[in-house]
Order: structure tokens, then C-alpha cells, then sequence
């Protein structure tokens, strides 16, 4: 049953901007390089003071001399500001010095870097010198790449995702499977649109970059000396070089609807003083050539643009991952930019030839297959292992999108189906359309025989009565008598519409194509959340990543006797959201006798009573948890708990709970080794 008032258009709409935002919410959270230990170790309390403070990352990371900060425990940063390069071999590690005779205390260290795969992290822990002391150390409210500019940073990157889909595959279906689709206007408005989603969306991020890996304002996307930084690091200048190709993009879309759509426009359509058919057919078979080569060399340099800069360009092989992701993006083009453009075609323009989603379904099946071997290459590459595809949060995300893309093949092969039985039915049951005409598509029809009694022979003959109606208004001129032209050129509208009417409910009258127009409708749709899921990847730290620092951890983590230490930033997001909970859990150790330590500060260090605190652990790997902490308020801005029993040795999600209010209220998790 159809249904009233139904727009596919407005549908796609509203799923791009819901997954687009969900996409967002979930990026800040993930991290790539992680940091896999540190020296002085976090929490630990050593007797004399270190000559400096080292930190040792799971993969290569940018950083500057501003980049590792150590503040006393008043607050006052005590390190000598000259950020020292300790890699070695595979291990990446940095440092910075501190000065001979620092007093006893506890010294927080607070540090952020930018991931070779162009994310920014950031992390704060503290040490102790002598003994453990309260620190009046602010460190940031907030995570590098979070907030507002985070939220930002990942809808743009979507976009550009959604862009370059569009842009690509858009053009892949004109040129391989439907020429006649470049005098379509639905499609060239979705090609021409891609390309702009594209420009806007690497515009954005160009100059969100600065904020973004930086300060975390907005306002500082104005600033041009952070930009000019930004376009000399990796992924500022992949940015710069993904502009510069979507110029020579621009070009190519000016000749695919162009001298392309000229070149494929119906015998009659085209100038009266041609060249020779064989010769007008050289020359269209030149043009396609030309176009399809340069189309794909410009595609695999845009795709190339991300492949250099996101998880393929650090980690195992990277010289194996690069080409290898810029197959998978190609890949994900032609048959999600592909689909979206049969899409258009099938509800906006001229009906589409059963050849060309014949072409369309060719190419979509090379498409999912270069998806599987690339796709299964990537996985073994971040995930690692079978344990990881359900223990981390990238390979659940990982298991969704392969779910999504199942589902996408299963409806792919109905609308295979729906494809065969008009391939064995001919064209529409009451006539179709060659050529191009208002919306891309010729006025020249090719009439099928149809039913006197049908629908459609009704409605046929109804036109055919107002077509007689107009040209009894219009006989007077053609007798003779002088014709208004006003007149004339609203006659010649009102044919025009009876005409496309017409075309229209002849179209959509053929059950079969209305059968192809919906399940192909639902891809779509699919495709829109599969996007939304594949931005959400690009954007968490791998599962292989997740691993090695969780064994580099248990393998490195402090004296069992020694406290863990925690601090942890938080914002509820509204008025006065902001603050900073320390915690220590003495002696940090599995089996009971644990006492758990909890301060609440506001950004200048005071202690604060807030309405609402809850502490709970969590140990995925042995399906534990979450067993919650039971506090007692034991003074202004403090809460203890005595007897915190955690069972087995492990790494231990912490979560922290802070409502500052009534409705404001945010949920903050950790992790800790437990021996």
C-alpha cells in the first residue's frame, strides 16, 4: 500500500543529519596512540626526585615543547620547557627534565599530542615525591578534540565521508553505467551537491584543526598563525591537497554534464551540421575514456587524502594499508554514491533503462567484493584477534557495520530480483521514455500496449480528451486568427505539465519498477546509518591498540602496596559543571581491603559539595561487575568507602557518576590495573 504524502527525499534528509550527529557524540570519547606507561609511574610514590618525566606512547605522536607540562603541587609548572625525543627502534617515547632538588609532594603531569593518524590525545596523572600531599594543580576541564569544536570537527568529517560518496559515485554511475544520466538534473544537482558537502566539509576542517588538536575555542579557527602550523603538519597538508584536487574535480564535472551530456544527447537533439555518425562515435568513445581515466585518478587522489592521514598510514604494513584503504573507500563510492544516484533516477527524471541498473548491478557486486577482501584485511590489521571483536569498542562497532552491510547485500538482492522481472517484462507495462527532456530525459516515448480496461488506459485517455481540449483553445490561431503570445506560452506550459503528468503516472503505474524504487530506497537508507558507523571507526582507537596498551599496562603498572591515583575532569554542562575528582584507592589491590578516597574540586582547585557522586568497577574481561561503591560524605567536597572489595587482579573500568543538579549530570570512566 502506498504511502500519502511520502517523501524519500526529506527521509534521506533527516537520516544523514540524526547519524551525522550521532556520529559526532560518539568521537570524542575514542582515542588512537595511547599512552602505555610512564616515568615515573602514574600514582606511584618515589623517595628522591626524578631527573625528568617520560612518557612512552603505543604508536607515533606529535608533540612540542608546550606539549608535557609538570605542576608542583601549587599549581606552578616546574619542568624545563624543552620537550626531549627518546624514541628508539619501535618505541616511542619522550621527555621532559626537571630540576635537581624538588621538594616533596604530589606533582600532577598533564600532556597532549596528536596521533599519527591526525587525532589529538591528551591525558593528566600525578606522582608523588616523598609521600602523597594535596595539590592545588588545575589540570584541563576538558579532552583534547572534545566539546563543541569536537562535535564540529566530526559532523564535518562525516560530511566529507558523505561528500566524496556522492561526488564519486555519482560520477562512476553516469560514465559506467548510465551516459543518458548526465542531461538528468536530479542527478547532476546530486553530483554537483557532493562536490560542494565535499569542499565545505575539508574547508571546515582546515580551519577547525587549529582548535580542534589545540585549545578547544572556537573562536580560534581565526587564527592564522595556528593554521599555517596546521597546514605544515600531515594531516593539515592531506587537507590542503584534497582542496587542490577538488579543483581539477570542479573540471570534470563541468565536462561529464557538459560536453559529455552533449555527446550522449538523442540524434535529434543535437546541432544540425554534425560530422559523420562514426565519427560522432569516436568521439564519444574518446570522451568516455578520457573521462573515466581522469575521473579515477582524481577519485583515487581524494581517497588517497584520508588513507595518508587516518588508521592505514601508522600501525602494521602501512605500506600494504594505504592502496589498500584507498580501494575500500573507492569501493564504498561506487556503490553507496552509485545507489544514491539510481536512487535519484528512479524517483526524479525519466525512467531508467533496465541496461542501466543492469550496469548498476555489475558494478555494486564488484563493489561488495573488493569491500570483503579489503574490508577483511582491515579488520585482521586493527582488531587482532576474535576476543577483541566483542571486548573493545571498535570491534563492536566493527560487528555493526558488518551487520549493516549484510542487511544491505540481503536488500541489494531483492532489488536484483525486482531488476530480473524487468528485464523479462520489457519496459513499463503502459510505455517509456527515451532520450532526455525537462528533467534530463527526451519527449520521445515508446508506447507498450496496455489494457483498454487498466488505470492507465483511463488515465491515457483522459489526457488524450485534454489534449483535445487545448488544441480546440488553440484552434482560432491555428485558423488564422491572431494569437496572443501570452496566451500561447501558457497553452504550451499547460501542455508541458499535462505531459509530464502523464510521463509520471505511467511511470509510477508499473508495479515492478515501484518494487526496484522502494527496496532500493531502503539501501539507501541503510547506507546513510553504514556511513554514520564507518565515521564512528575512523574516529576509535583500534582494537589492536586497545590491547597492547591494556598488556603494556598490566606488565608496568605500579607497586601493588602503592595507592592508585586518579584524576579525573568532568562537565555536566551547566552552570557551575566544571571540575576535577581525585581519586585514591589504597592499597589498589584485588581481593577487600581497598579505601577509596574521593575529592570533588572546582576549576580553581577548592573543594565542593555537589549533590550527587556514585563510583562503581567494571572488569569486561571476566564479565564482572558493575559493582558499585557505597560513600560517606566525610567533609566538604570529600567522600570515603571502606572495605572495596574487588575480586580478581585485572584492568578495571572505574565509572564515575557527578550530578551538579537537578538535571545536570555527566558520567566519566577510567581505567585501572588492578594487582
Amino acid at each position: 500500500m502506498a504511502l500519502t504524502g511520502f517523501r524519500p527525499r526529506r527521509l534521506l534528509v533527516v537520516l544523514a543529519v540524526l547519524f551525522g550527529a550521532l556520529a559526532a557524540g560518539i568521537a570524542p570519547a575514542a582515542a588512537h596512540a595511547a599512552l602505555t606507561g610512564s616515568d615515573p609511574a602514574q600514582g606511584s610514590v618515589v623517595a628522591h626526585a626524578p631527573e625528568q618525566v617520560a612518557l612512552t606512547f603505543s604508536e607515533g605522536v606529535a608533540m612540542g615543547d608546550d606539549s608535557l607540562r609538570v605542576l608542583d603541587p601549587q599549581g606552578k609548572r616546574v619542568d624545563r620547557g624543552k620537550l626531549r625525543n627518546l624514541c628508539s627502534g619501535s618505541t616511542v617515547k619522550y621527555g621532559a627534565g626537571l630540576p635537581p632538588g624538588l621538594p616533596g609532594g604530589t606533582y600532577t603531569v598533564a600532556w597532549q599530542a596528536i596521533s599519527a593518524d591526525s587525532h589529538p590525545v591528551s591525558g593528566a596523572f600525578t606522582f608523588s615525591i616523598g609521600a602523597p600531599s594535596k595539590t592545588a594543580a588545575a589540570v584541563p576541564q576538558q579532552q583534547v578534540g572534545g566539546g563543541l569544536v569536537g562535535a564540529l570537527y566530526e559532523i564535518a568529517r562525516y560530511l566529507a565521508y558523505a561528500g566524496f560518496v556522492l561526488l564519486a559515485g555519482g560520477a562512476a554511475f553516469v560514465v559506467a553505467c548510465r551516459p543518458a544520466a548526465a542531461r538528468v538534473r536530479s542527478v547532476q544537482r546530486l553530483v554537483v551537491r557532493g562536490w560542494a558537502v565535499l569542499t565545505g566539509a575539508t574547508l571546515a576542517m582546515l580551519l577547525l584543526r587549529t582548535p580542534y588538536t589545540g585549545s578547544g575555542k572556537l573562536a580560534d579557527v581565526f587564527d592564522f598563525g595556528g593554521l599555517q602550523q596546521v597546514v605544515l603538519s600531515k594531516p593539515g597538508a592531506a587537507l590542503l591537497s584534497r582542496l587542490l584536487l577538488l579543483a581539477a574535480a570542479a573540471l570534470f564535472v563541468v565536462v561529464l554534464f557538459g560536453a559529455y551530456a552533449r555527446a550522449h544527447a538523442p540524434d535529434g537533439e543535437r546541432a544540425e551540421h554534425t560530422e559523420a555518425a562514426a565519427d560522432a562515435a569516436k568521439r564519444r568513445t574518446d570522451l568516455t575514456f578520457g573521462l573515466a581515466l581522469g575521473g579515477a585518478v582524481v577519485a583515487a587522489g581524494l581517497a588517497t587524502t584520508w588513507a595518508i592521514a587516518e588508521h592505514a598510514s601508522t600501525g602494521l604494513q602501512p605500506a600494504v594499508a594505504v592502496p589498500v584503504d584507498v580501494l575500500h573507500l573507492l569501493a564504498v563510492a561506487a556503490w553507496l554514491g552509485g545507489l544514491a544516484a539510481l536512487l535519484v533516477s528512479l524517483y526524479w527524471g525519466p525512467p531508467v533503462e533496465r541496461t542501466a541498473v543492469r550496469r548498476f548491478s555489475r558494478m555494486a557486486f564488484g563493489a561488495v567484493l573488493v569491500l570483503v577482501a579489503t574490508g577483511t584485511y582491515q579488520s585482521w590489521r586493527q582488531v587482532g584477534s576474535w576476543r577483541a571483536l566483542t571486548d573493545t569498542s571498535y570491534g563492536q562497532l566493527l560487528l555493526v557495520k558488518v551487520g549493516l552491510v549484510a542487511v544491505m547485500v540481503a536488500v541489494a538482492g531483492l532489488s536484483r530480483r525486482w531488476t530480473g522481472r524487468l528485464t523479462a517484462a520489457g519496459e513499463p507495462a503502459a510505455g517509456t521514455e527515451r532520450g532526455t527532456g525537462p528533467d534530463g530525459a527526451g519527449t520521445t516515448p515508446e508506447p507498450v500496449a496496455a489494457s483498454a480496461s487498466s488505470p492507465v488506459a483511463a488515465d491515457a485517455e483522459t489526457d488524450a480528451k485534454a489534449d483535445e481540449g487545448a488544441d480546440e483553445h488553440t484552434g482560432p490561431a491555428a485558423a488564422g486568427a491572431p494569437a496572443d503570445p501570452a496566451r500561447v506560452a501558457q497553452l504550451a506550459r499547460q501542455q508541458a505539465a499535462l505531459t509530464t503528468a502523464r510521463k509520471k503516472r505511467i511511470r509510477d503505474a508499473d508495479p515492478v519498477r515501484r518494487g526496484l524504487r522502494r527496496s532500493v530506497l531502503t539501501e539507501a537508507a541503510i547506507a546513510v546509518v553504514l556511513l554514520a558507523v564507518t565515521t564512528a571507526l575512523t574516529t576509535t582507537e583500534p582494537a589492536r591498540t586497545e590491547e597492547a596498551v591494556e598488556a603494556a599496562s598490566a606488565g608496568q603498572s605500579p607497586d601493588a602496596n602503592q595507592p592508585r591515583v586518579l584524576t579525573v575532569p568532568f562537565d555536566t554542562g551547566g552552570a557551575d559543571g566544571k571540575g576535577t575528582a581525585r581519586l585514591d584507592l589504597d592499597p589498589g589491590r584485588s581481593g577487600g581491603g581497598n579505601e577509596l578516597r574521593l575529592r570533588i574540586a572546582d576549576p580553581s582547585g577548592k573543594a565542593r559539595d555537589v549533590p550527587e557522586v556514585k563510583v562503581s568497577f567494571t572488569l569486561g574481561a571476566k564479565k564482572l561487575g558493575p559493582l558499585p561503591v557505597t560513600l560517606r560524605h566525610s567533609g566538604t567536597g570529600h567522600w570515603t568507602a571502606s572495605g572495596v572489595q574487588l575480586p580478581v587482579p585485572g584492568r578495571w573500568q572505574l565509572s564515575l557518576l557527578v550530578r551538579t543538579s537537578d538535571f545536570d549530570q555527566v558520567t566519566e570512566t577510567r581505567n585501572v590495573t588492578i594487582n
